[in-house]
């Protein structure tokens, strides 16, 4: 879904991964299906920055060649499409109208379905939740 979103190609995209442990208010990176999509995605040529509060130093040491950020604003910079991969309170509480000005394109996958998508799409956002395709209300 993600190479959808956009455009098919991920060669030179920025994509934003938000959480990298497998569950919130976890450092446990083990199985974390976040970081697998990470690397297929920066195999597949993306830009792929990682942002996490708990979880950065357990996900550097398994995936090294992945860019990490300690600032959810930072990892957003300039992003093509942010993927929502874990379900922290810290990203619940982002304010889309103040990210949209951060990124490329307000593209955002919510694999967790866990953003108010109305509250994104009046932001400007494209909004698409895992399981449920397009969110834009």
């Amino acid at each position: 879904m993600a190479g959808a979103l956009i455009g098919g190609d991920f060669l030179g995209k920025n994509i934003t991964v938000l959480g990298a442990a497998f569950k919130p208010d976890s450092d446990d990176v083990r199985d974390s299906p976040a970081l697998n999509v990470a690397a297929a995605m920066h195999l597949k040529g993306s830009y792929v920055r990682m942002h996490d509060p708990k979880a950065i130093s357990n996900a550097r040491f398994g995936f090294p060649t992945l860019t990490y950020c300690d600032d959810v604003q930072e990892a957003c910079r300039n992003a093509d499409l942010i993927v929502l991969a874990t379900e922290w309170d810290e990203y619940r509480n982002l304010d889309p109208v103040a990210l949209r000005s951060t990124v490329r394109t307000p593209t955002l996958l919510d694999t967790r379905n866990a953003l108010d998508a109305e509250l994104w799409t009046s932001a400007g956002w494209r909004v698409y939740g895992l399981g449920r395709g397009h969110l834009n209300v």
